[in-house]
């Protein structure tokens, strides 16, 4: 029995130039250059990478994430307060309903990257106080509260009715 023994290369090791008809590619097939980009990965021909584009691919997938935690949670304060301080029996069960959906894609982008938690925290007063203007302006005649009355706590935040009792 013979076994191969595979090096690996570490990056000061590859040469990555950069092909025009990488970047070409990249520019005129998206779908293509992804297609090719997974093939040489796992063909490990890394020499052979569009790396200047797959590092902005990679980096815009952090960005993209982030946006959609920060897009959620700003709809989850929103209809949280909205339930929990107006006076709106008819839209109760559909601000209800938006708080349900907008949990559970937070805990499932929550769940496939843990490391945004983190980011959440930090991003947390910065969108509490953009919706608390916005919920003001849409509904002036309610009365809010300056300071947030949810916790800061993400699991919590992800699974209490606060508006119970009401």
């Amino acid at each position: 029995m013979h076994f191969t023994t595979r090096r690996f290369l570490t990056l000061g090791e590859v040469k990555m130039p950069q092909t025009p008809m990488q970047s070409q590619l990249y520019d005129r097939d998206f779908n293509l250059w992804i297609d090719d980009t997974v093939a040489k990965l796992k063909a490990y021909q890394f020499d052979q990478l569009d790396l200047e584009n797959l590092i902005e691919e990679i980096e815009a997938l952090a960005r993209r994430d982030k946006r959609e935690m920060r897009s959620r949670l700003r709809v989850l304060l929103s209809h949280l307060l909205k339930r929990g301080y107006v006076s709106s029996p008819d839209n109760f069960r559909g601000w209800e309903i938006t708080i349900r959906d907008q949990r559970t894609e937070l805990r499932d982008l929550l769940r496939q990257s843990p490391s945004l938690r983190n980011y959440f925290v930090e991003a947390f007063d910065e969108i509490w106080q953009d919706v608390l203007l916005e919920v003001e302006e849409d509904y002036a005649a309610t009365e809010f509260p300056d300071a947030c009355p949810f916790p800061y706590d993400v699991d919590a935040l992800l699974s209490e009715r606060f508006w119970e009792g009401d």
